[in-house]
């Protein structure tokens, strides 16, 4: 039985049931966060400023409602927070969470952080071989599970039944994580196949469809808190979901992120990003073979966004949003929502100001975007989806 539990706030919901078993140590007993939005937003306001974001008045009201369960003690509990690094206000996250944790009466909660660009070291989560190998097999398991789940699920002849396939894979694959097990690239993608046959034969109808590309920064793009469970807002509406994992992000920010660390460290980061690299190929060329759709390959998608973008933009999801969007239209996705957190200045530039140039260059594309916050009414957020689906392209 591990010493400690660990809270680690949504972020990743495709991913972070597997993930979970990176982060799980002997010392850490890991418990995945979760909450209705309108309940966490609104504890998370009575003690965040309305200047911060959106990810992090969540991720407050997530913690803060954790600890005041009386389910973890507090002398013994921990919070984990990924934080990126860059111009994102996540960077500084602890130093945001700190005062109001202590101010609440938790200052005994161990915060730790998860970051490659040496922020906050001495609150570092110990990296290790394991923890990496885990993460790499969740990585691409998540992003696999999410692309097929989502492709069948507005389909199914038998409501629920693409769900129930879903947490069946996540507990096999979670075994195989906390077992050490298939971890190696013919494990990983041994999995895939095994995974791609058995969404294949979900029964599916041939109803149209709507496709829309959902794009934007990491929480508000990949967090069902963070975009009010937007993709299934999406379904109900006749839509089919195009949301791509995680591994395009990874290795964007192994490509663009690294600079701040000696020489030796970045040729290593350069290796394990040709590595993902081969790994993300396979992977894909699994998912396409039986007839699922996704974006092509990292390299090939930014080669793809020259022209597109300011390349030298790197701040947060920088040109990889752009990318993304053109790629989703290429795919067949010709209406693209753009999520992203009100206030977020690399957000706001990346993406809002491609949108135009970006329809320029893509004919017979639509792109909208919806800003979350604390402050925005149900009816805007939902009067911008029905601007994106409604509107004749």
């Amino acid at each position: 039985m591990a010493e400690r539990t660990l809270l680690i706030p949504s972020l990743l919901d495709a991913h972070y049931p597997l993930l979970r078993w990176a982060f799980a140590s002997r010392q850490w007993d890991v418990v995945l966060l979760e909450g209705d939005w309108r309940e966490l937003e609104h504890l998370g306001r009575r003690y965040v400023h309305n200047d911060l974001c959106t990810p992090f008045v969540l991720i407050t009201g997530q913690v803060l409602h954790a600890l005041r369960s009386g389910k973890y003690d507090p002398e013994r509990t921990g919070v984990l927070v990924a934080q990126a690094g860059d111009a994102c206000r996540g960077s500084c996250l602890i130093r945001l969470l700190r005062p109001i944790l202590n101010k609440a009466g938790f200052s005994q909660v161990a915060l730790l952080s998860l970051n490659v660009r040496r922020l906050e070291r001495s609150a570092a989560l110990p990296v290790g071989p394991g923890m990496l190998l885990r993460a790499r097999a969740a990585l691409f398991w998540g992003d696999a599970l999410s692309a097929m789940a989502a492709q069948r699920r507005p389909r199914e002849t038998v409501p629920g039944r693409t769900e129930d396939l879903r947490q069946r894979w996540l507990a096999v694959l979670g075994e195989d994580l906390r077992r050490g097990q298939n971890l190696s690239d013919g494990g990983i993608l041994r999995r895939c196949r095994e995974m791609a046959a058995d969404f294949r034969a979900v029964p599916v109808t041939d109803r149209p469809l709507r496709k829309v590309g959902l794009t934007g920064d990491i929480y508000t793009k990949n967090c069902r808190l963070g975009n009010r469970d937007m993709v299934a807002y999406l379904e109900a509406h006749g839509c089919e979901v195009g949301l791509n994992g995680m591994s395009w992000y990874a290795l964007y920010y192994l490509d663009t992120h690294l600079d701040v660390w000696p020489l030796p460290v970045r040729l290593g980061g350069r290796a394990l990003g040709a590595w993902l690299d081969r790994t993300q190929r396979r992977m894909l060329e699994i998912l396409q073979d039986a007839g699922f759709s996704a974006l092509p390959p990292y390299r090939q998608l930014k080669e793809q966004a020259r022209g597109l973008a300011p390349m030298s933009c790197a701040l947060g999801a920088g040109w990889l949003m752009a990318a993304e969007m053109a790629g989703w239209v290429r795919c067949g996705y010709r209406r693209v929502l753009c999520c992203q957190s009100f206030g977020c200045l690399p957000g706001h530039i990346c993406a809002r100001g491609q949108y135009a140039a970006l329809q320029r260059k893509l004919p017979g594309s639509l792109i909208v975007g919806v800003d979350f916050d604390p402050s925005t009414g149900e009816g805007t957020v939902a009067s911008r989806v029905r601007m994106l689906l409604d509107t004749e392209i």
